[in-house]
């Protein structure tokens, strides 16, 4: 009887980086030392250098309300920028020259910061050109991430997202520890001046990966884009059959994987509705909540040493949080969740986050209660309001960003994370609309004056919370990378068109 050789089942080769991953991440930790090197500070300055430099108690209120409306205008720019510097980067110079190339403009904006810290005007002007060139590269920076995999390492791609969001922080947490300290030791000059040269050693750091990256080819401008596809289909509805997606309609004048790609942004700007809600209170931690640690008791005992923080610093904290958070997430408490049949979905962990992002903004308003009332709260209340809302950063803010790049075509992918970053200047807006009304008097100042502030956003966030509730379970996730009903779909259309 011959003797039966079962073949030896191929081993799949270990999953690897790619080698540009360690330029991206280099490049992202620079950028954001610069980027919130200069934002912890930036309240602060702007009340002190321009709009109540006698410490007079009665401008208090307008003053810290215009300080905090310029500032949440500044990110607002800075956020909304990322959606029209992605279809750039896709249409006409893809993501690397679009990165270089407005990285030289970002390192400007620094310099003119350092240069007019003594006039409104050219101040005002510098913060525009930050803006623009942070928000020109933003969506694709992180883009260009996910650009850098392929099927052969795609299981690594929540990870490197994950160290991906840990350079920001750690970039963030060195930078609020440095620069309100320089601020204090030096002056503006330095403390804006330092950022600026920052940001130029990301961009060197950047252009001396430009041989290892993968380069996505700009896909030019043609008529399947959103725009005109929506537009078709709203013009021949009648054609509509029974049981079809509306978008559908246009599957036989347009490319069908761009129709499909344009549902995709729609499925994915409903789960990012909700997230408005985080980003119109989280960066009041950089603005609104260095002006109430200014008045809190700031002394630090470690049992071997004490010291003071500065207010501009307290945001370090959220950064430290991060690094932790990260990869506890990640490694033990996803996994361990998983394990255990509670799967961690994206939309599981983004209204887990809403709901922590409203807890922290209670600590918040009990600590704004206190001074309201005469007392000088231990800064280490502030610190549990960061812990908190350094969590939910965790389940919303790391979540946004793999699922734009995660539940879009490829072809869309810039502009997905362009998306994403806009719902952040939607958020902004918000609160700089809220500090202007605020400025202005009447009702809102009279209403909102205080903790009520807070409460305010607190029962913001809960409105969303419970409309969360309610909407997502009739959400369907369709994830482009590794669901192969959608991608066969999709290969199959194109391939009968």
């Amino acid at each position: 009887m011959a003797e039966t050789t079962i073949p030896a089942s191929p081993v799949k080769a270990k999953s690897r980086f790619p080698k540009s991953v360690p330029y991206i991440i280099g490049n992202e930790a620079a950028e954001r030392f610069s980027f919130y090197g200069m934002r912890s500070i930036l309240t602060l300055f702007l009340v002190k250098q321009f709009f109540n430099p006698a410490d007079n108690p009665a401008l208090t209120d307008q003053a810290n309300a215009h300080a905090n409306k310029l500032h949440h205008l500044f990110v607002m720019v800075a956020y909304a920028l990322p959606f029209v510097g992605g279809m750039i980067a896709d249409w006409f110079t893809g993501k690397y020259k679009l990165i270089l190339y407005v990285s030289i403009i970002y390192c400007i904006g620094h310099l003119m910061l350092a240069t007019f810290d003594g006039g409104l005007s050219g101040f005002e002007l510098g913060l525009l050109v930050v803006a623009i060139g942070a928000g020109g590269i933003k969506s694709c920076v992180s883009a260009n991430v996910g650009d850098q995999f392929d099927a052969t390492n795609q299981d690594l791609l929540s990870k490197v997202y994950g160290w991906f969001y840990f350079s920001i922080n750690a970039g963030s947490m060195i930078s609020t520890v440095a620069i309100p300290w320089t601020y204090e030791h030096f002056g503006p000059k330095w403390a804006f001046g330092i950022p600026g040269l920052l940001m130029a050693l990301a961009t060197i750091i950047f252009f001396s990966g430009r041989k290892k990256y993968v380069k996505v080819s700009p896909q030019g401008i043609n008529r399947n884009n959103l725009v005109f596809i929506t537009w078709y289909a709203l013009t021949h509805l009648s054609q509509r059959k029974p049981g079809q997606h509306m978008l559908d309609i246009a599957k036989g004048t347009y490319d069908p994987e761009r129709v499909e790609g344009v549902k995709a942004v729609y499925r994915v700007m409903t789960v990012f509705f909700f997230a408005l809600a985080f980003w119109a209170v989280w960066d009041q931690c950089l603005s609104e909540w260095t002006l109430y640690a200014a008045k809190m008791d700031r002394v630090i005992n470690l049992g071997f040493t004490t010291f003071t923080v500065y207010p501009g610093q307290l945001s370090t904290f959220n950064t430290l949080f991060l690094l932790m958070f990260i990869p506890l997430f990640n490694y033990v408490i996803y996994p361990w969740l998983d394990k255990r049949g509670l799967k961690t979905t994206p939309l599981r962990r983004l209204g887990t986050g809403l709901v922590l992002t409203a807890l922290s903004f209670v600590v918040i308003g009990v600590i704004h209660t206190s001074l309201d009332h005469g007392g000088s709260p231990s800064i280490w209340w502030q610190v549990f309001a960061f812990l908190i809302l350094s969590a939910a950063e965790v389940l919303v803010s790391i979540t946004g960003l793999e699922y734009a790049y995660t539940h879009s075509p490829k072809s869309m992918k810039s502009t997905m994370t362009g998306i994403w970053f806009l719902v952040v200047s939607f958020g902004n807006l918000i609160t700089a609309v809220v500090n202007g009304l605020i400025e202005g008097g009447g009702w809102w100042a009279t209403n909102l004056k205080g903790a009520n502030y807070e409460w305010f956003f607190v029962a913001f966030i809960c409105v969303f919370i419970i409309a969360f509730l309610i909407i997502s379970p009739r959400l369907k996730e369709r994830n482009y990378i590794t669901d192969p009903v959608i991608i066969n779909q999709v290969a199959a259309e194109t391939e009968r068109l």
